[in-house]
């Protein structure tokens, strides 16, 4: 996978270092190895491994930079993504993976063991039971979600984690015009604000990602998130 470095090229100003890019390299295999046990992933292509996950994974990192992120949880994180990917490129953050699938957080603690990754804890709960729990309700600058659920659905997810000033941060495919009007009277119920929309190009002609960027503005009320289930079953509209 040496042959796709090059790529990150586009994320100034992070140059990774050769330890970075080994990190990244052992990640790769370290998945493709385990996904003949776990199915963890479809995508089974060195390219489009490296392009659709790593890649995609790393376009989030300017955003996260730029606002500041000391705190990042990952929710329905999988196999580690973006989470793992981001903390190998950005080791200062302090990283929570959320992943209610018992075997794919077993797999997260298994590559954070080996990659040597200090300060990620890996947790093995639904992103509505921690919404609610006092140590993970509004303590983290950034929530993220890759591919998860409608953004309605998402919110409810994400914001409950983040504090007043901090943001979450959706991965969307490339139509997302739809989802964020749908969304928009969930996202202020939660205390958030729609901060920004950047659309991004994955290489080689990969497709196109959307990245919802949405700021916290207010505490969420005590109800939110709803019990497990219930976001998905009666998204907030």
């Amino acid at each position: 996978m040496q042959t796709y470095f090059p790529l990150l090229d586009d994320f100034k100003p992070f140059a990774l270092t050769e330890g970075q890019k080994d990190q990244l390299s052992q990640f790769s295999a370290l998945v493709l190895e385990w996904n003949q046990k776990l199915n963890l992933t479809s995508i089974t292509d060195p390219e489009q491994f490296w392009i659709k996950h790593i890649y995609d994974s790393l376009t989030c990192l300017p955003l996260v930079f730029a606002f500041g992120a000391s705190s990042v949880i990952d929710i329905g994180t999988g196999a580690g993504f973006p989470g793992i990917p981001l903390k190998i490129a950005y080791p200062e953050m302090r990283l929570t993976l959320a992943e209610s699938v018992n075997k794919k957080a077993d797999f997260c603690r298994l590559a954070v063991d080996t990659l040597e990754l200090p300060n990620v804890t890996v947790i093995a709960e639904r992103a509505e039971m921690l919404g609610q729990h006092p140590a993970h309700r509004e303590q983290y600058d950034w929530a993220i979600a890759r591919a998860v659920a409608p953004l309605n659905v998402l919110a409810e997810y994400l914001l409950p984690l983040v504090h007043a000033g901090g943001h979450a941060l959706a991965q969307k495919g490339a139509n997302v015009g739809e989802e964020i009007r749908i969304a928009e009277n969930a996202i202020k119920l939660l205390g958030g604000k729609l901060e920004k929309v950047a659309q991004i190009e994955l290489p080689q002609d990969f497709g196109s990602r959307t990245l919802v960027t949405i700021k916290k503005i207010k505490p969420t009320a005590a109800e939110f998130p709803r019990r497990p289930g219930i976001p998905k079953k009666t998204p907030l509209s």
